[in-house]
């Protein structure tokens, strides 16, 4: 199994922009053959910030929602209220 966490910090007024794009690619991912969990969470301290938790079952997995084209979409879309972007790839030990 590969753990993908993605921690997202949106541009100071695009807070609410970034969610939604978040909450909409969420379900097609969940849906995806291969995903295991695709959980979104909100910071209460930091409003600004979006943490992405995501177990795939395998490379194939991985590989196939990264040429997905609701994930494809989601990176344009998201690209301009993007303040960081940081994308840890965890082995479960």
């Amino acid at each position: 199994m590969i753990t993908i966490v993605a921690i997202l910090k949106a541009r100071p007024g695009t807070e609410r922009q970034l969610r939604d794009e978040l909450l909409k690619v969420a379900a097609p991912s969940r849906a995806e053959v291969g995903c295991v969990d695709y959980i979104l969470h909100n910071s209460p301290e930091h409003p600004d910030q979006y943490v992405l938790y995501e177990n795939w079952k395998d490379e194939d997995a991985l590989q196939a929602h990264l040429a997905s084209s609701h994930y494809q979409e989601y990176r344009r879309s998201t690209e301009a209220w993007l303040a960081s972007r940081e994308v840890y790839r965890l082995n479960k030990i």
